[in-house]
């Protein structure tokens, strides 16, 4: 019988959950926008409301039907309901999937891949909120335009490599996403038409720094009980540093300990890597739909 791979991405999400509804009081799976606010770990939560004000701010006007891919722990579906809208949620980890039920009761939970994702509805507005990276660009943007209804919308706020992008060596570089240039070719050639597009960069990217933040109070925990060990149970720890080289391989303990100490993971290098898009799509009907795009940052 063939190995089953470990999702670590699908762990990474449901921890991250966890973690945030500790510090927030909510569970929002997302960056903050961070203008106007002090980047320290106590304002994630309103940066993280003032992204989701503002990513709202783009829908089209009217009750609309919504399918949101990859919906997180379903804070974002949540408030849309609130506003009249109705919502189906497509996420692909168990957890999250309960995490949805419980925190937006209105909208239908769909616990599959959106690949996997079928529906005889065509949705006014498809919204990817930091999900459209994690499947493939053609697969995504193609198939969200199918489920869209005629003249309806698709929604994508997420982070893309810049044109400047540097592959990591020993450590990952901080970011990720799509390469930008052939995220914009895909728009030239999609069944739709930008409305809108907003660079929001550099008001996101402090998000890194709490969050790198974060991994350097867990760092100073490892170091710490490493010394303890070294001087008080020598054995026991060259046994576990034995045993976590066999586990993970030298490589990614490297990466880890980049992780947990390093600084290479910063806003700085979150920009000079990486533009985070919020895109309004509009499926296309027959007629010319007028195109307006506003690349200002914030």
């Amino acid at each position: 019988m063939p190995k089953r791979k470990v999702d670590t991405r699908a762990i990474g999400l449901d921890a991250g959950a966890g973690f945030i509804r500790w510090l927030t009081g909510a569970e929002n799976l997302h960056y903050g926008i961070w203008t106007g606010l002090e980047p320290v770990a106590g304002n994630t939560g309103k940066a993280q409301e003032e992204y989701t004000r503002r990513l709202l701010g783009y829908l089209p006007e009217g009750r609309l039907s919504i399918l949101d891919i990859g919906g997180g722990a379903g804070e974002t579906a949540r408030k849309l309901t609130d506003l009249g809208h109705e919502v189906d949620i497509v996420v692909p980890s168990r957890l999250l999937a309960e995490r949805c039920r419980a925190n937006a009761p209105n909208a239908r939970v769909h616990e599959t891949t959106f690949e996997a994702f079928d529906s005889d509805t065509a949705f006014d507005l498809c919204l990817f909120s930091e999900s459209f990276q994690y499947i493939p660009l053609r697969v995504a943007l193609d198939r969200a335009l199918q489920l869209a209804a005629p003249g309806g919308h698709v929604l994508i706020a997420d982070c893309f490599r810049s044109e400047d992008f540097e592959p990591g060596g020993e450590t990952r570089v901080v970011g990720g996403g799509h390469p930008v240039a052939e995220f914009r070719a895909a728009l030239e050639t999609c069944d739709g038409d930008v409305l809108r597009q907003e660079d929001i960069t550099e008001a996101v990217a402090p998000s890194i720094d709490i969050e790198q933040g974060l991994f350097h109070v867990l760092g100073d925990a490892v170091t710490r009980v490493d010394a303890e060990l070294s001087a008080k149970r020598p054995v026991m720890r060259w046994l576990l540093a034995g045993t976590a080289r066999l586990a993970f391989g030298r490589r990614r303990l490297y990466r880890m300990d980049r992780r947990l100490r390093g600084n290479e993971r910063n806003s700085t290098a979150f920009v000079r890597n990486n533009r985070y898009l919020v895109t309004l799509i509009q499926k296309k009907q027959g007629l010319a739909v007028r195109r307006e795009t506003n690349a200002a940052a914030v």
